[in-house]
């Protein structure tokens, strides 16, 4: 008997329809010229199935999407074979605009509120997840909630799906990630980047000994794995047995939009093969180098992620024990 596909649904609540400008040597206050434009549908979710659709795995995206201008959004879905599972609501997608200076490797960006979702859509949308939680094996909930969403979503949520066995990935900020942590029932995976993490923690973390104790406190209260993103210095990937930290080669950035997005598909599709740590490490990370070195939420072939994660440096984190 053939074993069902892993599937993987991505919840997006606050899509973007991402404008990048590629500008070299851009100045405040003053006029610039600029290289080129590109305009991607995006948000974090959004991303991440994009990511995992090139990996070659099933994935359903949903979520709120403003009926205005749905255009890019459904051709990218249609293009990489997602199922789109997203909720119509009235008004337009907000714009996010990025600013990319090739020259300096930086990416200023400039995040527009988005739509206001209804009780009506809300309910909607539940009612879809539950709908795929019949058969999709994991689930990414990703990125900023819009307003009209309570704070504890992700977390309510994170406790239905575990509770139904299915694997959670959260990866968000704020008073999100706040709520999400201080829940009965934290998700399988936790990515947040350094300062998310010393924001909702609410103290600062200077060296790696405090970065993995905070990460082993998150586990003590449930969390299965969690990967801290710390940019140009790597990650710290922590489960309750073990911690690596992985470092990437150097490579020529084109824009560091959905690096972090890239790092929890990698992570996902490690647990879709079982992954041990060190290798979930390499693959996560070469997905994160993929990404950067192109513009969009876009991997390159298998054989340059290959080559990517063969590069990566894993080593063992030093053990810290928290009193």
């Amino acid at each position: 008997m053939t074993a069902a596909p892993f599937r993987v649904a991505t919840l997006t609540l606050n899509p973007a329809l991402d404008l990048t400008v590629r500008a070299d040597g851009w100045r405040q206050g003053e006029v610039n010229a600029g290289q080129s434009l590109q305009l991607d549908a995006g948000g974090k979710g959004v991303n991440v199935a994009s990511f995992l659709a090139d990996w070659g795995l099933s994935v359903t995206a949903t979520g709120l999407l403003g009926s205005e201008n749905p255009e890019r959004f459904e051709m990218l879905f249609r293009a990489k074979g997602v199922r789109d599972e997203f909720v119509r609501v009235p008004g337009a997608t907000r714009v996010g605009v990025k600013l990319v200076d090739g020259a300096a490797q930086e990416t200023t960006d400039i995040n527009l509120p988005g739509l206001a979702a209804t009780p009506e859509a809300l309910q909607d949308l539940e009612a879809r997840l539950d709908h795929l939680t019949a058969d999709h094996a994991a689930f990414v909930l990703a990125g900023s909630l819009p307003p009209g969403v309570a704070p504890d979503f992700y977390a309510r949520l994170t406790a239905r799906l575990r509770a139904a066995g299915r694997f959670v990935a959260l990866d968000t900020s704020g008073a999100a990630l706040n709520a999400a942590l201080a829940a009965d029932v934290l998700p399988d995976l936790v990515k947040p980047n350094i300062h998310e993490l010393e924001a909702a923690l609410g103290r600062p973390l200077g060296g790696e000994a405090e970065v993995l104790n905070a990460a082993r406190e998150l586990l003590r209260r449930g969390a299965g794995l969690v990967a801290v993103s710390q940019g140009e210095r790597g990650a710290l990937l922590v489960t309750e047995r073990e911690a690596v930290r992985a470092l990437p080669p150097r490579v020529t950035v084109k824009s560091t939009v959905g690096a972090g997005d890239a790092m929890v598909a990698g992570l996902v599709a490690a647990h879709a093969d079982s992954l041990g740590l060190a290798d979930a490490a390499r693959r996560a990370t070469a997905f994160s180098l993929g990404a950067i070195t192109r513009l969009g939420a876009h991997l390159p072939p298998r054989a340059e992620l290959d080559a990517f994660a063969a590069q990566v440096q894993v080593d063992a984190a030093e053990r810290v024990e928290t009193a």
